[in-house]
């Protein structure tokens, strides 16, 4: 049987990119014999035509006009790695309405446009496929899309962002400081000149939002993913999670609320650091690794674990796409998520968690029962507390039972107006405690 040539358009050669086209040369012989099809990149859209991207590709496949790469006739499968949101919504829009699959992994892209793309991959009959938009390396997507497309997910829980990861790791085991961890991830080239996206969680928003969206049926986009990140995290909040025997983790948790029956399930989706018991398989995810834990109905408990990023390793993601896409594409046929229905989401408020939160008060008598007062005011059960003096004032630490997010703020808001309170530090949600109804 001859063996049928699947022509690639790539947009984009950066570090993904390159490492894809060269993975493509690598694997070549072997997906040959495994497929019957011959991958072969015919056209590669990049800014910068002079650059050496140390590829051996004839220099006349490069072009800057990535528009003439999509309608090229003679491109059967488009290859998204540019990122942001345009031009590639409209080059992806154009390639999907041409007949021609689309693997991508931009998250961005997906997080705030998914819908539109995923009908028009629909309507065109074509597979758009985006392994690598979530957690690099790891086949999550495939697992939920594929493997669990009929198990009852109660939630999802993830470290999908290695930046964050390797400062959290660098505080917990070597006791740096939040902004020594940050230079350190920087010059490893584990984070961003302007590390926002990453510190702040907005990058794992994007990814929750792509995993609420694949898990339960529904559009959710990354505005709706109430987010926070990791840049109010101190040594002393490390250190205190270590003596209760925690970590301090930044997860982004999607999940089923309640037990509702309904085909639109009402979903929680969020990215918050939160304090996770030494004795949960995430606690042990450490330096730049990402690990996503899975809590079904009939599978029980599953984690995925693997490189969340790198050149190479998200290559590896793309390239297994495009080989599921140009098997469908010789058989017409394609994946399809579905009709995405409307989303009902919980607001955070209406979390219920158990918390960890720290104040800094004056060092005087009576000002622990003045603080109680309020947590009793607001219904707040406390399970433990500690005191540490620091001179002429004090550090309170408090870990609540559960409690509903609204009351805990509520609680925050009052003890902010108290006379000996100095200041309201961290306030952690604590996943695993002891009446965890998760």
């Amino acid at each position: 049987m001859t063996p049928t040539p699947i022509r690639i358009g790539l947009l984009g050669c950066g570090n993904v990119g390159a490492a894809f086209a060269a993975l493509v040369a690598e694997q070549r012989e072997t997906i040959t014999a495994r497929t019957g099809s011959v991958l072969r990149i015919d056209a590669i859209a990049v800014h910068s035509t002079a650059k050496d991207r140390g590829l051996h590709i004839s220099p006349s496949t490069f072009t800057t006009d990535a528009a003439s790469v999509v309608a090229d006739p003679d491109i059967d499968l488009v290859v998204e790695l540019i990122g942001g949101v345009e031009p590639a919504r409209t080059l992806v829009l154009r390639a999907l309405q041409a007949g021609k699959p689309v693997v991508t992994g931009n998250k961005e892209l997906l997080a705030n446009h998914g819908a539109e793309l995923y009908a028009a991959a629909d309507e065109a009959g074509v597979d758009l496929l985006f392994e690598a938009a979530v957690a690099g390396a790891i086949p999550l997507v495939r697992v939920l899309r594929e493997s669990l497309v009929g198990e009852p997910i109660r939630r999802i829980m993830g470290i999908v962002n290695g930046t964050t990861n390797y400062i959290l790791s660098q505080m917990s085991e070597t006791g740096a400081s939040y902004q020594n961890a940050l230079a350190e991830a920087q010059s490893l080239g584990y984070a961003e000149r302007d590390p926002t996206a990453d510190v702040e969680g907005h990058d794992a928003a994007a990814k929750a939002a792509i995993i609420a969206s694949i898990a339960y049926g529904v559009n959710v986009v990354a505005g709706d993913v109430t987010s926070e990140g990791i840049s109010g995290i101190s040594s002393s909040d490390i250190a205190f999670a270590s003596r209760l025997g925690h970590v301090i983790k930044l997860l982004a948790v999607v999940e089923q609320v309640g037990k509702s029956e309904s085909v639109e399930p009402e979903v929680a989706v969020r990215v918050h650091p939160a304090m996770l018991p030494t004795s949960h398989p995430l606690a042990s995810v450490r330096d730049s690794f990402n690990a996503v834990f899975v809590e079904g109905g009939a599978v029980d408990d599953l984690m995925l674990y693997g490189r969340g990023a790198g050149g190479r390793a998200t290559a590896s993601a793309v390239l297994g796409d495009v080989v599921d896409a140009a098997i469908n594409l010789r058989r017409g046929t394609h994946r399809s998520l579905g009709p995405l229905a409307v989303a009902r989401l919980q607001p955070i408020d209406e979390l219920s968690s158990a918390y960890y939160l720290s104040l800094e008060v004056t060092d005087e008598p009576g000002v622990l029962a003045k603080v109680a007062g309020v947590f009793g005011n607001h219904k707040i059960s406390i399970r433990s507390m500690e005191q540490q003096g620091l001179g002429v004032e004090a550090r309170l630490i408090f870990i609540t039972h559960h409690a509903v997010e609204r009351d805990l703020r509520a609680t925050i808001a009052a003890l902010g107006m108290l006379d000996c309170v100095r200041s309201v530090g961290s306030m952690l949600r604590v996943v695993g405690a002891a009446d965890d109804e998760g």
